[in-house]
């Protein structure tokens, strides 16, 4: 097989820019594709502590971006306790984070095509990408197309149960904290991030449609306060793998490897995808640079290289993704018993601080809370017969 040369990226969200400066960066001619970069998406747009310690120009960059240091949880029938982060959460709008890493993959070396991709064919000599201004001739296709990826035959395959709903309004005005609600019955929660500027208001789930989503976001925002008037809705649908989804998941072929959203990699519990997108364009650009002269050991290594890294863990996550949200515990709702062991029980409290930074897994959560569950019980316990009131606000 030919050696590579010429790679094209397609997509230039985060996945596919981070790719391209990896690509580019290694030598290789590097075409970045996408119709209409930079772009806004509905999500909170929180980055976590993971993902600026691994990568720490997300930090220390002139961006516009807020560090939130603590959230509200609130969950049915308990009410909501506050959680003061022991790690900030780093929260931008979609658009300036991805344009920030678009100009990182150009300062690299990437060059840019302002273009819509129709149709890739692989080819003797490689890859004939169409778009709709012409026909580009590459080595190697890095698929970074989002979830909504036209290229069917190429990236993850999954149902419509392998999916969920991602939707809200920007709201223009302000709060300093982040807030999370809990509801009765849905694998999912509201969520309100404040960016610069105004709010992400927004609901994420299964197993509801969109319409029924939004009445229970608006619900929500009048209770709340939030002003319905003037905000810019939006609406997406994000991939969320079930079990077997997981099994069969399809993120690299014969000189392919697609990256983020267009592979199926976002948290099934969390809806999060800003790192796994990240860091599977980094690792993909990593791998593709390594093996120039060998491309046939490229989609083995990478499908083994993110199993390890993180979806092996995600996959376990969505074996118990049901139970965090619908499971019950002591009587109660397990949403709502974590905000009651949240206002009195430190141990507790110290596993939720890593689980908000995104340095605990899903098998050391498991272990961890098992392991913590008497120590938590007696510390409520003892809080119980002391007297003591429950906090409103919790840290360590």
């Amino acid at each position: 097989m030919r050696s590579i040369k010429r790679v094209a990226v397609l997509g230039a969200g985060p996945a596919g820019a981070m790719a391209a400066a990896r690509l580019a960066a290694s030598g290789l001619k590097t075409t970045l594709i996408d119709e209409k970069p930079p772009w806004e998406k509905p999500c909170g747009g929180g980055v976590t502590f993971k993902a600026y310690n691994q990568y720490p120009f997300l930090l220390e960059n002139d961006t516009a971006k807020r560090v939130v240091s603590h959230t509200w949880l609130h969950a049915p029938n308990v009410g909501g306790v506050r959680m003061d982060l022991n790690q900030p959460l780093l929260i931008y709008s979609r658009k300036d984070l991805n344009a920030m890493l678009l100009d990182r993959a150009v300062n690299a070396g990437a060059e840019v095509a302002m273009d819509r991709v129709t149709s890739i064919d692989r080819s003797n000599n490689g890859w004939n990408v169409e778009t709709k201004a012409g026909k580009i001739e590459t080595d190697y296709v890095v698929l970074a197309t989002g979830a909504r990826n036209s290229l069917k035959q190429y990236g993850t395959s999954y149902t419509a149960a392998d999916t969920m709903y991602a939707l809200g309004y920007y709201v223009p005005t302000d709060r300093q904290q982040i807030d999370i609600q809990f509801l009765e019955n849905l694998e999912g929660y509201i969520w309100v991030f404040p960016r610069c500027g105004h709010l992400s208001v927004g609901i994420c789930g299964k197993g509801e449609t969109a319409q029924a989503l939004r009445a229970r976001l608006e619900a929500y925002m009048i209770l709340n306060e939030l002003p319905l008037k003037d905000s810019t809705f939006y609406a997406h649908v994000l991939p969320s793998l079930e079990s077997q989804g997981w099994s069969n998941n399809r993120v690299a072929g014969d000189c392919w490897v697609a990256v983020g959203d267009a592979a199926g990699l976002v948290d099934p519990i969390t809806g999060e995808g800003i790192y796994y997108a990240m860091r599977s364009g980094d690792l993909a650009g990593q791998l593709i640079g390594n093996h120039i002269e060998d491309p046939t050991k490229i989609a083995d290594s990478y499908r083994n290289l993110v199993a390890t890294d993180f979806t092996d863990d995600l996959a376990y996550g969505a074996t118990i993704a049901k139970r965090v949200f619908l499971g019950r515990f002591l009587y109660g709702s397990n949403p709502s018993r974590m905000v009651q062991f949240l206002r009195r029980s430190p141990g507790f409290t110290a596993i939720m601080q890593e689980v908000f930074a995104g340095t605990i897994t899903y098998f050391d959560l498991r272990r961890r809370l098992l392991a913590s569950m008497n120590r938590s019980i007696s510390e409520i316990a003892a809080n119980i017969l002391l007297g003591r009131k429950p906090s409103p606000s919790v840290g360590i």
